[in-house]
Protein backbone atom coordinates (compact mmCIF):
# COMPACT_ATOMS: atom_id res chain seq x y z
CA UNK A 1 0.00 0.00 0.00
CA UNK A 2 1.09 3.59 -0.96
CA UNK A 3 0.88 6.41 1.54
CA UNK A 4 -0.83 9.66 -0.42
CA UNK A 5 -1.30 12.71 0.68
CA UNK A 6 -2.73 16.36 -0.05
CA UNK A 7 -0.59 17.98 2.27
CA UNK A 8 0.66 20.20 -0.23
CA UNK A 9 -2.57 21.44 -1.48
CA UNK A 10 -3.97 22.10 2.25
CA UNK A 11 -1.06 24.33 3.60
CA UNK A 12 -1.63 26.27 0.43
CA UNK A 13 -5.02 26.48 0.87
CA UNK A 14 -4.54 28.22 4.34
CA UNK A 15 -1.75 30.49 2.96
CA UNK A 16 1.36 28.77 5.16
CA UNK A 17 4.56 28.25 4.27
CA UNK A 18 6.84 24.74 4.57
CA UNK A 19 8.01 26.57 7.34
CA UNK A 20 5.04 28.31 8.87
CA UNK A 21 3.26 24.44 9.08
CA UNK A 22 6.36 22.95 10.65
CA UNK A 23 6.39 25.36 13.54
CA UNK A 24 3.01 25.20 14.30
CA UNK A 25 3.81 21.12 14.45
CA UNK A 26 6.92 21.10 15.98
CA UNK A 27 9.24 19.82 13.36
CA UNK A 28 11.49 20.74 10.06
CA UNK A 29 10.92 22.27 6.94
CA UNK A 30 13.00 19.82 5.49
CA UNK A 31 10.09 17.19 7.07
CA UNK A 32 7.11 18.90 5.50
CA UNK A 33 9.11 19.27 2.28
CA UNK A 34 9.86 15.03 2.21
CA UNK A 35 5.79 14.39 3.28
CA UNK A 36 4.94 16.49 0.79
CA UNK A 37 6.86 14.94 -1.61
CA UNK A 38 5.74 10.80 -0.57
CA UNK A 39 9.22 10.55 0.66
CA UNK A 40 8.60 10.67 4.63
CA UNK A 41 5.94 8.78 6.45
CA UNK A 42 4.93 10.77 9.50
CA UNK A 43 4.13 8.73 12.55
CA UNK A 44 0.81 8.76 13.95
CA UNK A 45 1.92 11.58 16.27
CA UNK A 46 2.96 13.98 13.45
CA UNK A 47 -0.34 12.76 11.36
CA UNK A 48 -2.80 13.57 14.10
CA UNK A 49 -0.89 17.05 14.55
CA UNK A 50 -1.04 18.20 10.96
CA UNK A 51 -4.76 17.21 10.66
CA UNK A 52 -5.04 19.56 14.24
CA UNK A 53 -3.12 22.26 12.35
CA UNK A 54 -4.99 21.99 9.32
CA UNK A 55 -8.16 21.66 11.01
CA UNK A 56 -9.08 18.56 8.74
CA UNK A 57 -9.58 15.14 9.43
CA UNK A 58 -6.71 12.61 8.79
CA UNK A 59 -8.11 10.68 6.50
CA UNK A 60 -8.63 14.00 4.35
CA UNK A 61 -4.87 14.57 4.42
CA UNK A 62 -3.94 10.91 4.22
CA UNK A 63 -4.79 7.92 2.75
CA UNK A 64 -3.68 4.60 1.43
CA UNK A 65 -3.71 3.80 -2.04
CA UNK A 66 -2.97 0.15 -3.66
CA UNK A 67 0.10 0.25 -6.02
CA UNK A 68 -0.41 -0.05 -9.56
CA UNK A 69 0.31 -3.57 -10.95
CA UNK A 70 -0.47 -5.10 -7.79
CA UNK A 71 2.71 -4.87 -6.45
Amino acid sequence: MLLQNQLKKLRREKGWTQAQLARQVGVTRQSIIAIEKGKYKPTVELALKLARALNRPVEEIFWLQEPKGGE
